[in-house]
């Protein structure tokens, strides 16, 4: 613009922006088995930067990450010590030397302390009756005097020491269920000194068997004082917890991230809903499953801390008005990641390295035009990167103006980089009016476009007779004109492109470039985008608008009318590539991925959830093939101007039911049965026939028979008569 005015190029400022490395010592590699000192350990690099910022233009850098080797680790566990966790306070009593022994295999320099609570020592949580405060334990077993918070051993690395003070420990009790642990978690948190808390990797072990008091819960025991999130330890017992209230979840998140404290809640499995969601909402924390006796506490803490180590995530401090950040990271095997992934980082072991580019951009000048800094740190670690903010807000001849210059207004203003600045009392463009002296009413006439109602068009201020347009967020939108009636962000968009890309805005109308047209330059002048293979325009099935082949046959589509997906044989020529990609069989079943490329594929349940080709404007097949199984598999076609074929195919394809065994056999043998019988049947009914003819031709003839009574001439008597002849019948 400036040089369109004819301004002189030798007088044209153009400050930029720039990223200034000021600390920049390499993360730590270890060399051999030497050890380096705890302050000689660096993880992150660089660290510290100053970056020059101009308005809507980003400045990046990278920030490198490497998880130091053999890195100190402070481990304190807070444990609840109400009646319930009797059993628990006996398998903790030699957890010093056994963790100690464990942590050994992580890191040489490994320290532990040990804490415990209870609860408010006022009516409703415990019973306030002098028995009870002495022994609050029913029966007789004899339980400690209640107490909201004790820190029972300072960080040591002295495993033994912690076993005799933790055997010393005695059980205590209280009313209700919820116990008083967030009260413990704020004086551990901030009471670093009489922890003893180092800059290393800080652990917080918070094992119960209950759920947990919060912000407000206090009103029940008179008490209404916000936490103060401060130390109140004396002979190392927490003394104000009847005078202050439960911290808040948000108040804990933001201390342990000040500390630099990680925390695991080892809770047993009845509460392990309710903390999980507590997890959610305290950034590098965990929670593990205690046993019900807590014999698995050391398992858990090697668990839950390689856990929390094996992941970096990155913050920043409260960003100045106007100011983003934008996060990417390149972390193990090559993976990247953007948005909110872009900030962290997985699965890292000791002496992995990763990569994060930040971008900065600032949308505006701060209202104090004086730097700002910012910190990057990562939660769970001491270090961190700061960044010094400086905004270019005046170009360098702002600060070679000429005061009372007489080009304005004969001294009424500072002559700065060509344009007055007035002086406190004078307004106009070159300082010609007086606050005081302008009337009002007659200068905005003259920024009244046409006589009418508006002033600058509500797009400016009308000073001393004169539309000074209004500056937008974004320095590239302008208003422009007599009565900033003009602007260059107005125009019409093709593609979600101001003039699609291919032109330029004047005065909310669109300047296109050459061989391009339209409202929005969407229409381009060049033919050769419509040129199909054999030479021809749109193959001659259509005209060639704006580059884009209109096909005169809404059954032709492609980039040049190429294709006809309701044409006789396409559902043929694409059925070999839908059925392997949906199916895995077919004939290209091994040449898929090579031969079948350019398509969409989505499978349905049901025939009638085949799209149908009314249901879009896109021209659509359906098709029923049949494979080698003699199955049929039914889908649809439709070919995207990208000439990529979408395709709905059915999931199941319908193959001819084969047959039934049984029923076969079954029939098979009732049909001889009953053949058998029926056969049967006839022959004894032939049987009947036959035998009733053969008597009926008897009784006829028997009927018919005239008998003889004359002797037969053969025949003989079968009686002899022998006389005696000696018989002289006396």
């Amino acid at each position: 613009i400036l040089k369109e005015r004819k301004c002189d190029e030798v007088k044209i400022e153009n400050p930029r922006g720039e990223v200034t490395i000021l600390k920049n010592k390499p993360v730590t590699v270890r060399v051999g088995n030497v050890k380096p000192k705890l302050n000689e350990i660096t993880q992150i690099q660089p660290q510290k930067l100053s970056l020059k910022l101009r308005s809507g233009e980003p400045q990046t850098f990278k920030l490198k990450f490497k998880r130091a080797e053999d890195y100190p680790i402070d481990l304190y566990y807070l444990m609840d010590l109400s009646f319930s966790m009797k059993d628990d306070l006996e398998n903790v009593k030699n957890l010093g030397t056994d963790l100690m022994k464990e942590m050994k295999k992580i890191t040489s320099d490994f320290r532990i302390g040990f804490g415990s609570f209870v609860e408010k020592t006022v009516m409703p949580y415990i019973s306030t009756t002098p028995a009870k405060l002495l022994n609050p334990c029913s029966g007789n077993q004899n339980c400690t005097s209640p107490f909201s918070y004790k820190n029972v051993l300072n960080l040591t690395d002295d495993g033994d020491k912690f076993n005799n003070l933790v055997s010393q420990q005695q059980i205590s009790g209280n009313l209700d269920s919820p116990e008083g642990g967030f009260d413990a978690i704020m004086q551990v948190a901030v009471c670093e000194e009489q922890i003893g808390w180092r800059n290393v990797t800080r652990l917080l072990v918070f094992s119960t068997d209950a759920g947990f008091h919060f912000a407000g819960d206090g009103k029940l025991g008179g008490i209404v004082l916000p936490n103060d999130g401060k130390c109140h330890l004396e002979n190392n017992f927490y003394t104000m917890s009847h005078y202050y209230d439960y911290p808040s979840i948000a108040h804990l998140v933001q201390k342990l991230g000040d500390h630099n404290i990680q925390t695991i809640f080892a809770v047993t499995e009845e509460f392990q809903p309710v903390y999980k969601e507590l997890k959610n909402l305290i950034p590098k924390s965990a929670v593990g499953t205690l046993s019900s006796n807590s014999s698995n506490v050391i398992k858990l803490i090697i668990d839950a801390y390689n856990s929390l180590s094996s992941e970096v995530i990155l913050e920043n401090t409260k960003l100045p008005e106007g100011v983003f950040l934008s996060y990417k990271s390149f972390c193990k095997n090559n993976v990247v990641g953007t948005g909110d992934n872009g900030r962290k980082c997985s699965n890292i072991s000791i002496g992995d390295e990763v990569e994060f580019e930040i971008s900065v951009t600032s949308q505006k000048c701060p209202s104090n035009g004086k730097p700002e800094t910012i910190n990057i740190k990562l939660p769970g670690f001491s270090e961190f990167v700061e960044v010094v903010l400086n905004f270019i807000c005046d170009c360098d001849c702002a600060a070679t103006g000429v005061p009372n210059s007489p080009e304005c207004n004969k001294g009424s203003g500072t002559l700065e980089c060509g344009a007055c600045k007035c002086n406190e009392g004078q307004i106009g463009q070159f300082c010609e009016c007086s606050q005081d002296e302008v009337q009002t009413n007659d200068m905005d006439a003259n920024c009244r476009k046409d006589n009418g109602t508006d002033i600058c068009s509500n797009n400016g201020e009308c000073v001393c007779g004169t539309c000074i347009c209004k500056k937008r967020e974004n320095p590239a939108e302008v208003y422009s004109g007599k009565y900033c009636d003009c602007d260059n962000f107005n125009c019409d968009r093709s593609n979600n492109k101001l003039c699609g890309g291919h032109g330029r805005c004047e005065c909310r109308k669109c300047i296109c470039d050459a061989n391009y047209t339209g409202n929005a330059c969407e229409c381009s002048m060049d033919s050769s985008t419509c040129l199909a293979k054999n030479g021809q325009e749109c193959n001659g099935r259509g005209k060639c608008e704006c580059g884009v082949c209109k096909c005169s046959d809404s059954k032709f589509q492609g980039p040049t009318c190429e294709l006809c997906p309701t044409c006789p044989g396409v559902c043929t020529e694409h059925k070999d590539c839908v059925q392997c990609l949906a199916f895995k069989t077919g004939e290209k079943k091994d040449t898929c991925q090579q031969e079948c490329t350019k398509y969409k594929l989505e499978k349905v349940t049901e025939r009638e959830r085949l799209p149908q080709p009314t249901d879009e404007p896109i021209p659509r097949a359906i098709c029923k093939e049949r494979d080698e199984n003699d199955c049929w598999f039914y889908f649809t076609l439709a070919v995207q101007e990208d000439d990529t074929k979408q395709v709905h195919v059915l999931e199941k394809p319908e193959c001819p039911a084969g047959p039934d065994i049984i029923p076969i056999v079954a029939g098979v043998v009732a049909g001889i049965v009953m053949i058998g019988l029926a056969l049967l049947l006839i022959w004894k009914l032939l049987m009947i026939i036959h035998d009733r003819r053969e008597f009926a031709k008897f009784e006829k003839e028997k009927m018919n028979a005239i008998w003889d009574t004359g002797e037969n001439p053969i025949y003989k008597s079968a009686v002899t008569t022998v006389v005696n002849p000696k018989y002289e019948g006396k």
